[in-house]
């Protein structure tokens, strides 16, 4: 691989273009090298929702807007999506599965895509428990095109434990092994990766959020109607976030506060029995559900917000919980110790996941008379897009 291609000379700092639009703007076209990046996920916004999927989008649109040439393949979730399309400056190729144990897309299409790729500098592959990332190191293992490698959390939320923890010792294993860079969020989820045996350099690159457009200054949403406190669930319907422990902790809360609302963002296949639970629990009067909310409507969610309830069973660091501290919101999210860190005084880490464990602690953090103090501690997306363009400049350059 020749220099020239690899080569990136030093550019401006990001600088936002206005306050609330989140697209970096880099300036000077003759200081900027440009790599062929090619990201590999299974997933990807607007096609889908999440965090996960928005973390893909937007840094596949701020290395673009940075003068790289960067294409997206992914799989295609809606059969009226293009295969092949051109927007937000980078390209997406979409690819049809055939199968989706566990989640788990099987993309013949992608597979091939995959062993015949040529030409590119770098691959940046997202999550180590997906199909398409296996196929990534397997294209690196048999090949010269250097990969990099995000960790968005160490345990799927959609295989049960036991089975994940068998993976993690195998193919999981191996695949963090192909690549020539892992990013970790935090300190602790890279001791837990290098515990597993992964010799791969591993380099902590924070979660970031657009600080510009998650603060508590600003109007409040619409959509949100309620005199009294209001409780917020963000995330997919799915069985790993656990949504319905937010359901049952929240009719526990009404005893202390009968005025609370619950304001439940996202949707998911879970979304039927959540009804059914709300409606057995009598508690339909103080539960909306406001299915998937526009990304630019959330800052207003998150600010007419008092605490944002996360059950989860596993995490990366997640988005919401940024973008709620950033907005002033406090967080009652499940205790893992990845994410301890982040969290403010303010903010609850719950030991047991259990309905009266959250409810207990929603209740304690509206009865304090501390507020939410705004910050994500220091988790800029510019900061997050800047380290890993760096990363992948310099093991392009290896």
């Amino acid at each position: 691989m020749s220099a020239e291609r690899c080569l990136l000379a030093s550019y401006v700092r990001p600088q936002a273009v206005q306050p609330g639009i989140g697209v970096l703007l880099y300036l000077g076209p003759e200081s900027i090298g440009r790599m062929r990046i090619l990201r590999v996920a299974p997933w990807l916004y607007p096609d889908t929702k999440g965090g996960g999927q928005y973390h893909v989008h937007a840094m596949s649109r701020d290395q673009a807007a940075m003068g790289h040439d960067v294409t997206v393949v992914t799989i295609r979730h809606d059969e009226s999506l293009p295969r092949v399309e051109e927007r937000d400056g980078y390209t997406v190729r979409r690819f049809d599965s055939i199968a989706s144990p566990l989640g788990n897309e099987v993309s013949p299409g992608l597979a091939r895509y995959l062993a015949a790729a040529d030409g590119f500098d770098v691959m940046h592959a997202h999550s180590h428990y997906y199909l398409t990332t296996n196929l990534a190191a397997l294209k690196r293992r048999l090949g010269d095109i250097p990969l990099a490698l995000t960790n968005h959390g160490l345990y799927s939320q959609s295989a049960p434990e036991r089975v994940f923890r068998w993976y993690l010792k195998t193919l999981g294993r191996w695949t963090f092994n192909q690549a020539d860079v892992v990013f970790c969020y935090t300190e602790t989820d890279r001791d837990r990766v290098r515990e597993l045996g992964v010799t791969s350099r591993i380099e902590v690159v924070s979660n970031g959020i657009d600080t510009e457009r998650f603060t508590p200054a600003g109007p409040e949403s619409e959509l949100i109607d309620a005199s009294g406190p209001v409780v917020l669930f963000v995330g997919r319907f799915a069985e790993g976030k656990r949504p319905w422990i937010a359901v049952e902790a929240f009719a526990e809360v009404l005893d202390e506060y009968p005025d609370a609302e619950l304001y439940l963002c996202g949707d998911g296949p879970l979304r039927a029995d959540l009804e059914a639970q709300v409606r057995e629990l009598g508690i339909g009067e103080s539960v909306t559900f406001l299915g998937h909310v526009p990304y630019d409507e959330m800052p207003k969610v998150y600010r007419s917000g008092d605490v944002l309830v996360l059950p989860s069973r596993a995490e990366g660091v997640p988005r919401t919980v940024l973008e709620a501290m950033a907005s002033g919101v406090r967080v009652v999210m499940n205790d893992l110790d990845h994410v301890r860190e982040v969290l403010r005084d303010q903010d609850r880490g719950v030991d047991e996941a259990t309905p009266e464990s959250f409810a207990r602690a929603v209740t304690d953090v509206l009865g304090s008379a501390t507020d939410g103090e705004a910050g994500a501690g220091g988790h800029r997306w510019g900061e997050t897009v800047e380290r890993t363009t760096s990363m992948l400049e310099g093991i392009c350059k290896s």
